[in-house]
Protein backbone atom coordinates (compact mmCIF):
# COMPACT_ATOMS: atom_id res chain seq x y z
CA UNK A 1 0.00 0.00 0.00
CA UNK A 2 2.35 2.05 0.83
CA UNK A 3 4.31 2.26 -2.59
CA UNK A 4 1.09 3.11 -4.35
CA UNK A 5 0.69 5.53 -2.08
CA UNK A 6 4.08 7.04 -2.84
CA UNK A 7 3.40 6.09 -7.06
CA UNK A 8 6.11 3.34 -7.22
CA UNK A 9 3.63 0.74 -7.83
CA UNK A 10 0.87 1.40 -10.27
CA UNK A 11 -2.74 -0.42 -9.38
CA UNK A 12 -4.03 -2.95 -11.25
CA UNK A 13 -7.62 -3.08 -11.97
CA UNK A 14 -7.76 -6.76 -10.54
CA UNK A 15 -5.73 -4.65 -7.65
CA UNK A 16 -8.39 -2.57 -7.14
CA UNK A 17 -11.46 -4.89 -7.05
CA UNK A 18 -9.24 -6.23 -3.74
CA UNK A 19 -8.57 -2.85 -2.31
CA UNK A 20 -12.04 -2.17 -2.27
CA UNK A 21 -13.31 -4.94 -1.06
CA UNK A 22 -10.14 -5.19 1.80
CA UNK A 23 -10.67 -1.58 2.82
CA UNK A 24 -14.28 -1.53 2.70
CA UNK A 25 -14.66 1.80 1.08
CA UNK A 26 -16.57 2.79 -2.15
CA UNK A 27 -14.96 2.81 -5.43
CA UNK A 28 -15.07 6.59 -6.08
CA UNK A 29 -12.14 6.97 -3.18
CA UNK A 30 -9.95 5.27 -5.52
CA UNK A 31 -11.22 6.75 -8.86
CA UNK A 32 -12.94 10.08 -8.25
CA UNK A 33 -9.70 12.59 -8.68
CA UNK A 34 -12.05 15.45 -6.68
CA UNK A 35 -12.82 13.54 -3.56
CA UNK A 36 -10.79 15.02 -0.41
CA UNK A 37 -10.92 11.45 1.48
CA UNK A 38 -7.36 11.27 3.26
CA UNK A 39 -5.96 14.45 2.88
CA UNK A 40 -9.20 16.50 4.64
CA UNK A 41 -9.27 16.99 8.60
CA UNK A 42 -12.63 17.19 9.75
CA UNK A 43 -14.46 18.19 12.82
CA UNK A 44 -18.05 18.04 13.56
CA UNK A 45 -20.30 19.44 15.79
CA UNK A 46 -23.06 16.61 16.44
CA UNK A 47 -25.42 15.73 19.25
CA UNK A 48 -23.67 12.78 21.63
CA UNK A 49 -26.74 10.28 20.21
CA UNK A 50 -26.28 11.12 16.28
CA UNK A 51 -24.65 7.41 14.60
CA UNK A 52 -21.04 7.87 13.21
CA UNK A 53 -22.32 5.93 10.12
CA UNK A 54 -24.39 9.22 9.53
CA UNK A 55 -21.44 11.27 10.00
CA UNK A 56 -19.66 9.16 7.63
CA UNK A 57 -21.47 9.45 4.76
CA UNK A 58 -22.69 12.85 5.07
CA UNK A 59 -18.79 13.68 5.25
CA UNK A 60 -17.91 11.96 2.51
CA UNK A 61 -20.66 13.86 0.38
CA UNK A 62 -19.60 17.30 1.78
CA UNK A 63 -16.00 16.37 0.99
CA UNK A 64 -16.91 16.18 -2.76
CA UNK A 65 -18.63 19.65 -2.74
CA UNK A 66 -15.46 21.17 -0.57
CA UNK A 67 -13.24 18.92 -3.38
CA UNK A 68 -15.20 20.08 -6.40
CA UNK A 69 -15.10 23.50 -5.29
CA UNK A 70 -11.41 23.64 -4.49
CA UNK A 71 -10.16 22.09 -8.13
CA UNK A 72 -13.14 24.39 -9.98
CA UNK A 73 -11.97 27.49 -8.36
CA UNK A 74 -8.36 26.69 -9.96
CA UNK A 75 -9.50 25.40 -13.27
CA UNK A 76 -12.01 29.18 -13.24
CA UNK A 77 -8.77 31.10 -12.82
CA UNK A 78 -9.18 32.19 -9.33
CA UNK A 79 -7.24 29.17 -6.92
CA UNK A 80 -7.17 29.40 -3.26
CA UNK A 81 -5.01 32.16 -1.59
CA UNK A 82 -2.12 30.18 -0.18
CA UNK A 83 -2.47 32.68 2.52
CA UNK A 84 -3.89 31.06 5.57
CA UNK A 85 -4.83 33.35 8.93
CA UNK A 86 -4.09 31.84 12.31
CA UNK A 87 -4.76 33.39 15.70
CA UNK A 88 -1.60 33.01 18.32
CA UNK A 89 -3.16 30.76 20.66
CA UNK A 90 -2.58 27.67 22.67
CA UNK A 91 -4.08 25.37 25.16
CA UNK A 92 -2.05 27.49 27.71
CA UNK A 93 -3.85 30.91 26.76
CA UNK A 94 -6.21 32.15 29.02
CA UNK A 95 -10.11 32.55 28.46
CA UNK A 96 -9.81 35.89 28.32
CA UNK A 97 -7.27 35.94 25.73
CA UNK A 98 -9.95 34.21 24.00
CA UNK A 99 -11.93 36.33 24.29
CA UNK A 100 -9.88 39.25 23.37
CA UNK A 101 -9.10 37.26 19.94
CA UNK A 102 -13.04 37.19 19.12
CA UNK A 103 -13.49 40.75 19.70
CA UNK A 104 -9.91 41.61 17.51
CA UNK A 105 -11.58 38.95 14.46
CA UNK A 106 -15.05 41.12 14.86
CA UNK A 107 -12.73 44.41 14.19
CA UNK A 108 -10.64 42.65 11.50
CA UNK A 109 -13.48 41.57 9.58
CA UNK A 110 -15.53 44.79 10.31
CA UNK A 111 -18.75 43.00 11.18
CA UNK A 112 -20.23 45.82 12.21
CA UNK A 113 -23.37 46.23 14.45
CA UNK A 114 -25.04 43.15 13.71
CA UNK A 115 -22.05 40.70 13.55
CA UNK A 116 -23.90 37.45 12.87
CA UNK A 117 -25.26 38.50 9.58
CA UNK A 118 -22.46 39.63 7.47
CA UNK A 119 -19.83 36.71 9.41
CA UNK A 120 -20.23 34.28 6.61
CA UNK A 121 -19.56 36.43 4.14
CA UNK A 122 -16.39 38.20 5.49
CA UNK A 123 -15.29 35.05 6.22
CA UNK A 124 -15.33 34.48 2.75
CA UNK A 125 -13.67 37.60 1.74
CA UNK A 126 -11.30 38.86 4.25
CA UNK A 127 -9.90 35.09 5.21
CA UNK A 128 -10.74 32.67 2.07
CA UNK A 129 -12.88 30.26 4.30
CA UNK A 130 -15.83 28.72 2.37
CA UNK A 131 -18.69 29.04 4.27
CA UNK A 132 -22.13 26.03 3.13
CA UNK A 133 -25.44 26.27 4.62
CA UNK A 134 -26.46 22.64 4.55
CA UNK A 135 -29.45 20.10 4.78
CA UNK A 136 -27.48 18.29 7.54
CA UNK A 137 -29.38 15.39 9.27
CA UNK A 138 -30.94 15.57 12.37
CA UNK A 139 -28.59 16.44 15.72
CA UNK A 140 -26.08 17.51 12.65
CA UNK A 141 -24.99 21.28 13.72
CA UNK A 142 -22.36 21.34 11.06
CA UNK A 143 -18.56 21.22 10.71
CA UNK A 144 -15.34 22.62 10.31
CA UNK A 145 -12.98 21.50 7.39
CA UNK A 146 -9.39 21.85 6.68
CA UNK A 147 -7.60 20.68 3.47
CA UNK A 148 -4.39 21.74 2.12
CA UNK A 149 -4.88 26.38 2.14
CA UNK A 150 -8.65 25.35 2.20
CA UNK A 151 -10.51 26.00 5.32
CA UNK A 152 -14.54 25.52 4.58
CA UNK A 153 -17.52 25.42 7.40
CA UNK A 154 -20.24 23.68 7.20
CA UNK A 155 -23.89 24.80 8.96
CA UNK A 156 -26.92 23.15 9.22
CA UNK A 157 -29.72 25.56 7.29
CA UNK A 158 -32.29 24.25 9.53
CA UNK A 159 -31.13 25.11 13.15
CA UNK A 160 -32.57 28.32 14.44
CA UNK A 161 -31.18 31.55 14.04
CA UNK A 162 -29.40 32.10 16.90
CA UNK A 163 -27.70 28.09 16.44
CA UNK A 164 -26.39 28.92 13.43
CA UNK A 165 -24.41 31.78 14.32
CA UNK A 166 -23.21 29.80 17.19
CA UNK A 167 -21.90 27.11 15.44
CA UNK A 168 -20.40 29.81 12.71
CA UNK A 169 -18.42 31.64 14.81
CA UNK A 170 -17.40 28.47 16.88
CA UNK A 171 -15.77 26.58 13.91
CA UNK A 172 -13.95 29.66 12.65
CA UNK A 173 -12.16 29.65 16.20
CA UNK A 174 -11.30 25.82 15.07
CA UNK A 175 -10.14 26.78 11.42
CA UNK A 176 -8.05 29.70 13.15
CA UNK A 177 -6.61 27.31 15.75
CA UNK A 178 -6.13 24.06 14.08
CA UNK A 179 -2.64 23.71 13.92
CA UNK A 180 -1.72 24.37 17.95
CA UNK A 181 -5.60 22.91 19.27
CA UNK A 182 -6.53 20.47 16.79
CA UNK A 183 -10.49 19.61 17.45
CA UNK A 184 -11.29 16.10 17.41
CA UNK A 185 -13.22 14.83 15.28
CA UNK A 186 -16.53 14.09 16.86
CA UNK A 187 -17.09 17.22 19.30
CA UNK A 188 -20.45 17.28 21.45
CA UNK A 189 -19.32 20.28 23.04
CA UNK A 190 -17.68 18.97 25.71
CA UNK A 191 -14.49 17.43 24.97
CA UNK A 192 -13.08 13.58 26.02
CA UNK A 193 -10.37 15.25 28.16
CA UNK A 194 -9.27 17.56 30.39
CA UNK A 195 -7.42 19.95 27.87
CA UNK A 196 -9.81 19.21 24.99
CA UNK A 197 -12.79 20.51 27.46
CA UNK A 198 -10.50 23.57 27.97
CA UNK A 199 -10.21 24.28 24.34
CA UNK A 200 -13.78 23.88 23.34
CA UNK A 201 -14.85 26.42 26.31
CA UNK A 202 -12.41 28.88 24.68
CA UNK A 203 -14.44 28.32 21.57
CA UNK A 204 -17.15 29.50 23.35
CA UNK A 205 -15.27 32.34 24.50
CA UNK A 206 -14.23 33.38 21.23
CA UNK A 207 -17.32 33.02 19.52
CA UNK A 208 -19.34 35.21 22.10
CA UNK A 209 -17.02 37.66 21.72
CA UNK A 210 -16.81 38.03 18.22
CA UNK A 211 -21.04 37.88 17.74
CA UNK A 212 -21.21 39.95 20.82
CA UNK A 213 -18.20 42.34 20.99
CA UNK A 214 -18.15 44.44 24.23
CA UNK A 215 -18.10 47.96 22.51
CA UNK A 216 -21.40 46.92 20.59
CA UNK A 217 -23.35 46.20 24.08
CA UNK A 218 -22.24 48.93 25.60
CA UNK A 219 -24.32 51.43 23.23
CA UNK A 220 -27.15 49.11 24.29
CA UNK A 221 -28.58 50.22 27.28
CA UNK A 222 -31.05 48.71 29.56
CA UNK A 223 -32.17 46.09 32.27
CA UNK A 224 -30.11 43.19 31.14
CA UNK A 225 -31.73 41.05 34.23
CA UNK A 226 -35.35 41.72 32.34
CA UNK A 227 -36.09 38.76 30.26
CA UNK A 228 -37.75 40.98 27.75
CA UNK A 229 -34.91 42.91 26.92
CA UNK A 230 -32.97 39.94 26.71
CA UNK A 231 -35.04 38.54 24.00
CA UNK A 232 -35.27 42.17 21.89
CA UNK A 233 -31.49 42.60 21.44
CA UNK A 234 -30.39 38.46 20.94
CA UNK A 235 -33.02 38.77 18.36
CA UNK A 236 -31.93 42.04 16.42
CA UNK A 237 -28.03 40.47 17.36
CA UNK A 238 -29.10 36.97 15.72
CA UNK A 239 -27.87 35.28 18.59
CA UNK A 240 -29.91 33.40 21.44
CA UNK A 241 -31.12 35.15 24.53
CA UNK A 242 -29.55 32.71 26.69
CA UNK A 243 -26.12 33.55 25.14
CA UNK A 244 -26.60 36.77 25.38
CA UNK A 245 -27.23 36.70 29.05
CA UNK A 246 -23.82 34.55 30.08
CA UNK A 247 -22.33 37.60 27.80
CA UNK A 248 -23.64 40.14 30.23
CA UNK A 249 -22.47 37.78 32.99
CA UNK A 250 -18.94 38.15 31.77
CA UNK A 251 -19.07 41.80 30.79
CA UNK A 252 -20.12 42.41 34.54
CA UNK A 253 -23.50 43.85 33.72
CA UNK A 254 -25.44 40.50 35.56
CA UNK A 255 -24.37 39.10 38.80
CA UNK A 256 -23.16 35.38 38.41
CA UNK A 257 -25.63 33.82 41.09
CA UNK A 258 -28.33 35.36 39.19
CA UNK A 259 -27.71 34.13 35.98
CA UNK A 260 -27.80 30.88 37.50
CA UNK A 261 -30.60 31.14 39.19
CA UNK A 262 -32.31 32.57 36.02
CA UNK A 263 -35.50 31.33 34.96
CA UNK A 264 -34.15 29.98 31.26
CA UNK A 265 -37.43 28.83 30.45
CA UNK A 266 -38.29 32.58 29.29
CA UNK A 267 -35.22 32.73 26.73
CA UNK A 268 -36.20 29.62 25.01
CA UNK A 269 -36.51 30.66 20.95
CA UNK A 270 -36.09 34.11 22.78
CA UNK A 271 -39.16 34.41 24.30
CA UNK A 272 -40.85 33.01 21.26
CA UNK A 273 -39.19 35.82 19.15
CA UNK A 274 -37.20 33.30 16.70
CA UNK A 275 -37.96 30.22 15.61
CA UNK A 276 -36.61 28.26 11.98
CA UNK A 277 -38.98 28.75 9.69
CA UNK A 278 -37.01 31.35 8.43
CA UNK A 279 -35.24 29.71 5.10
CA UNK A 280 -31.49 30.23 3.84
CA UNK A 281 -30.61 29.36 0.11
CA UNK A 282 -28.81 26.50 -0.06
CA UNK A 283 -25.08 25.95 -0.14
CA UNK A 284 -24.70 29.72 -0.72
CA UNK A 285 -23.26 32.38 -3.00
CA UNK A 286 -19.91 31.94 -3.33
CA UNK A 287 -19.76 28.34 -4.05
CA UNK A 288 -22.86 28.68 -6.51
CA UNK A 289 -20.73 31.53 -8.44
CA UNK A 290 -17.58 28.87 -8.63
CA UNK A 291 -20.30 26.61 -10.15
CA UNK A 292 -21.72 28.76 -12.51
CA UNK A 293 -18.33 30.11 -13.86
CA UNK A 294 -17.40 25.86 -14.21
CA UNK A 295 -20.35 25.62 -16.28
CA UNK A 296 -20.03 28.38 -18.88
CA UNK A 297 -15.94 27.35 -19.19
CA UNK A 298 -17.23 23.64 -19.63
CA UNK A 299 -15.09 22.40 -17.16
CA UNK A 300 -18.04 20.70 -15.68
CA UNK A 301 -21.52 19.28 -17.08
CA UNK A 302 -24.77 20.66 -16.00
CA UNK A 303 -25.77 16.96 -15.17
CA UNK A 304 -22.73 16.55 -13.19
CA UNK A 305 -23.25 19.80 -11.07
CA UNK A 306 -26.85 18.56 -10.36
CA UNK A 307 -25.76 15.39 -9.25
CA UNK A 308 -23.18 16.26 -7.01
CA UNK A 309 -25.61 18.65 -5.40
CA UNK A 310 -28.47 16.44 -5.36
CA UNK A 311 -30.82 18.26 -6.84
CA UNK A 312 -32.75 17.42 -10.41
CA UNK A 313 -31.17 20.29 -13.21
CA UNK A 314 -34.49 22.22 -13.19
CA UNK A 315 -34.55 22.24 -9.38
CA UNK A 316 -30.31 23.87 -10.31
CA UNK A 317 -31.33 26.88 -12.69
CA UNK A 318 -33.79 27.97 -10.20
CA UNK A 319 -31.32 27.48 -7.36
CA UNK A 320 -28.94 29.67 -9.72
CA UNK A 321 -31.24 31.96 -10.03
CA UNK A 322 -32.43 32.24 -6.26
CA UNK A 323 -29.09 33.25 -5.78
CA UNK A 324 -28.76 36.29 -7.94
CA UNK A 325 -27.08 34.23 -10.64
CA UNK A 326 -27.81 33.75 -14.63
CA UNK A 327 -28.54 30.04 -15.37
CA UNK A 328 -25.19 28.69 -17.06
CA UNK A 329 -27.40 26.69 -18.87
CA UNK A 330 -30.73 26.86 -21.03
CA UNK A 331 -33.62 25.28 -20.07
Amino acid sequence: MQQIESGQRRLTAEGLVVAVREVDVPLDIFINPLLIAGEARFSWRRDADTPVSDLDAFERQAGEWIGTYGELRAMIGDPVSPIVHRLNLTRASSYEDATDAGEAVARFLELGPVPSRDLAQAMYDRMSILVLMVDAGEGISGFACLVRNLGAVLVNRNEIPGQRSYDLAHELFHILTWDAMPPERLDDGEGSGKLQKRVETMAEKFASALLMPSWLLRTMTGDATDPAWLNATATGLGVSAKALKWRMVDLGRIDRGTARAYDDDLLVNNGGLVSGDRELLKFGRPFMDVMAAAILQGHISVGRTAELLAIPVDGLGELFEAHGIARPFDM
